[in-house]
């Protein structure tokens, strides 16, 4: 067993990182959180340690334009208010290297204070490219945390979830082609842990390559390739966000035309609190492409929560 001494007061920069310190036991040691971190519920009151210097609530071409902008000018799309580093003194910081856009990066965190927080805080960078890196990554915050044996034993859960779901999926003749979308305008297909998401679900992704960043996608490989499922899943929009946004894919020209559409195999999914989010409920996530992938054999028990179907005549 592991013995600790001393206080611990962890910050996190990303809400992955938030969720597995939660499912490690950890939460009464989390001080502060960034502004996307809401799960669990009690973190919405801890103190916020970070701030989108983009509109958040803009359309998503408008969020594409800003980000863009923001990337040319070599400025950070966030950043990391100091003072609220100095007041919550730290002894560990999490962040990530795994996306600048998608969250508060170890690049931001090295140019805020946090060397000069009196310690210093241990910074421990996340890196989830791919679903191993997931699991290296619940190793690393837990042996950071001085609890290497909870990691272990969160992630052989986990993956022991993960495991049931596909062995059932794998015993299915069907394996349908999948296309996985997360960002609607542009278009962007899903990479990093995704298409591994889905090929565990059982279904065969049609963009995207495991560990790799998600791709710009033209319109017309989307037709060429005509998938039997496709799912909007924007980085960063909840259920309702996606349905306000799905216009950009609708409108399109030839969408009605793609076979997902006319076997009403179109749906809409949780990229906030579920795809785009590599912690802890990536198992879920793969129980919710199962649903959507298999509906005739893996009950929607994740419907209205993970997922929902496109209702064509709201969209």
């Amino acid at each position: 067993m592991t013995h600790r001494t001393g206080e611990i007061r962890i910050v996190s920069m990303i809400a992955s990182a938030t969720e597995i310190v939660h499912a490690l036991g950890e939460l009464p040691n989390l001080a502060g959180r960034s502004h996307e971190c809401d799960f669990p519920p009690e973190v919405l009151g801890l103190p916020v340690v970070t701030a989108p210097r983009i509109t958040v609530s803009a359309s998503s071409a408008e969020i594409d334009r800003q980000v863009r902008e923001k990337l040319a000018e070599a400025v950070s799309i966030y950043e990391v208010l100091d003072g609220a580093l100095e007041r919550l003194r730290p002894t560990h910081i999490l962040t990530q290297v795994q996306c600048e856009v998608c969250a508060v990066s170890l690049a931001d965190v090295e140019r805020s204070i946090a060397a000069r927080l009196p310690g210093p805080p241990r910074v421990v960078s996340l890196s989830p490219n791919s679903l191993a890196d997931i699991w290296d990554d619940i190793a690393r915050v837990a042996a950071a945390l001085g609890i290497p044996e909870r990691g272990q034993r969160l992630v052989a859960r986990l993956a022991g979830e993960i495991e049931e779901v596909s062995r059932r999926a794998s015993a299915l003749r069907r394996r349908p082609p999948v296309a996985c979308l997360e960002w609607l305008e542009p278009l962007m297909a899903a990479g990093n842990w995704t298409p591994e998401l889905v090929s565990l679900a059982g279904g065969v992704p049609v963009f995207g390559e495991p560990g790799r960043h998600s791709p710009a996608l033209a319109w017309e490989d989307l037709l060429e390739r005509d998938p039997d499922v496709m799912i909007a899943m924007p980085c960063g929009f909840d259920l309702e966000r996606t349905r306000r946004e799905i216009h950009w894919l609708t409108e399109r020209n030839g969408f009605d035309r793609l076979r997902a559409v006319r076997q009403g195999r179109v749906y809409l999914a949780d990229g906030n609190r579920y795809f785009n989010r590599p912690g802890p409920r990536v198992a879920e996530c793969v129980a919710a492409l199962a649903e959507m992938v298999h509906p005739d054999d893996f009950p929607p028990a994740s419907r209205g929560s993970a997922w929902l179907p496109l209702d064509m005549q709201a969209g």
